[in-house]
């Protein structure tokens, strides 16, 4: 807020001169920035293309309907192995995420200066590489498969959890944690009725949502080999079988409605 002097009095204003003015370059930098981006972007696009694209997409529209139902029959083990893959990643994750998040924690970490920036960097290395990224890397060591896409939806568990999860650690409530020292509790004790009755509402929380954000991250891994039904889609994909390619993505949808659903009752029963 800014004051100017004139012949009627004091007039009060949002800015300052100088304020207003570095206001309007600011914007007028983001402006080019965003010009300069798009043309970086759009240097390589072929824009015959892009005017053909609604041609395209009405086109294959027209393919996709109505969905091959009898295929389904060959989707059942697929979709199974998704889950599978899902639940079997989310809890490894989770397992590995615990001690993870009890290292990084500014509360529970043995050591300030070593131990946490070491969980603190498996976190973010974790966080920092997509799941499809992961199993693009597993499928050339392990091989094609569905261990590939449990190890990946694994790897990219843990920072998701191990970050939610020592933040809700260093959240907790000292004087309850200083109340059960007191007694003489152990380490382990104090950890059990001091720390965990404050954070498994959000532990528990954390791991189901995460392991809803997993069923839809698994059923694209199989695009890279890594099993599921992502296989089925890729395969009806090079085979330009559209009509199955419709089914795949309905199935895929009401899987993800469903995984919601109880991801959300879930939550609301333990929150």
């Amino acid at each position: 807020m800014a004051v100017a002097q004139t012949a009627n009095g004091p007039v009060w204003r949002a800015r300052t001169p100088r304020s207003a003015l570095l206001l309007w370059a600011g914007w007028l930098a983001l402006v080019a920035l965003t010009v300069w981006c798009w043309e970086v972007m759009t240097e390589t696009t072929i824009w015959a293309f892009v005017h053909d694209a609604p041609r395209q997409a009405a086109d294959i529209g027209s393919r996709m309907f109505p969905p091959r139902w009898s295929y389904m029959d060959r989707l059942w083990l697929p979709l199974w192995d998704t889950l599978n893959i899902a639940t079997l990643g989310t809890i490894i994750g989770v397992i590995i995420a615990t001690p993870v998040a009890f290292l990084a924690a500014r509360n529970t970490t043995p050591s300030v200066l070593f131990l946490r920036p070491v969980a603190l960097f498996v976190i973010v290395a974790s966080r920092s590489i997509n799941s499809l990224i992961w199993a693009l890397l597993l499928v050339s060591i392990v091989g094609p498969g569905l261990l590939a896409g449990v190890i990946a939806i694994a790897l990219r568990s843990i920072g998701f959890v191990g970050k939610l999860l020592y933040e809700a650690i260093e959240e907790t409530d000292a004087s309850q944690i200083e109340a059960v020292q007191a007694t003489g509790a152990s380490g382990a004790q104090v950890l059990t009725y001091g720390i965990w009755p404050q954070i498994a509402p959000a532990f528990w929380g954390i791991s189901v949502f995460r392991w809803d954000i997993n069923i839809r991250e698994s059923a694209v891994l199989g695009l890279v080999g890594a099993g599921g039904i992502g296989l089925q889609l890729q395969g009806s994909l090079n085979t330009l079988a559209w009509p199955q390619v419709t089914l795949i993505i309905l199935v895929i949808l009401a899987t993800v409605v469903v995984s919601e659903w109880v991801s959300a009752r879930v939550r609301h029963a333990i929150i």
